[in-house]
């Protein structure tokens, strides 16, 4: 499981010309999805998300989660997230987990995100328009 951590102002997802999910201040996390996650990777990562620390405190260190700063997230799945280059400039996919599984999963680690904070999300599969404002610019790969 990768999960792409950026730190944001304003930032939504539209589909079809209507947007879907926004936050105004908070996190985004693109999110992929291998063969062997489990609900233990998930349940890891989302806490490891949550209690992150990236924004400012009161003299402006990092030192803050969105916990105790306070914010939203957008969780936008991303299979490319493990895109394979070894071959050639044209990426395989062939390690990002496929269909049902991963929407499951997907679902899964949304669940245990919103048992801390507010959530928004595109939709899996779905050809999306992400605008980011990313603040910092702060962005961590977690990996488990």
């Amino acid at each position: 499981m990768r999960v792409l951590v950026q730190r944001s102002g304003k930032a939504s997802v539209e589909i079809d010309k209507k947007i879907v999910g926004k936050i105004n201040s908070g996190l985004v996390l693109l999110v992929g999805f291998t063969e062997g996650d489990s609900k233990e990777q998930i349940e890891y990562l989302a806490k490891k998300v949550v209690n992150l620390r990236i924004f400012p405190d009161e003299n402006d260190v990092m030192n803050k989660s969105i916990l105790e700063y306070g914010g939203e997230i957008l969780s936008i799945s991303q299979f490319t997230l493990y895109a394979d280059t070894a071959k050639g400039n044209r990426p395989s996919y062939i390690n990002a987990l496929r269909g049902e599984e991963s929407t499951k999963l997907y679902d899964l680690f949304n669940e245990e995100l919103r048992k801390y904070c507010k959530v928004e999300t595109g939709i899996f599969g779905a050809d999306m328009i992400v605008s980011i404002t990313n603040v910092g610019p702060t962005t961590i790969l977690l990996e488990r």
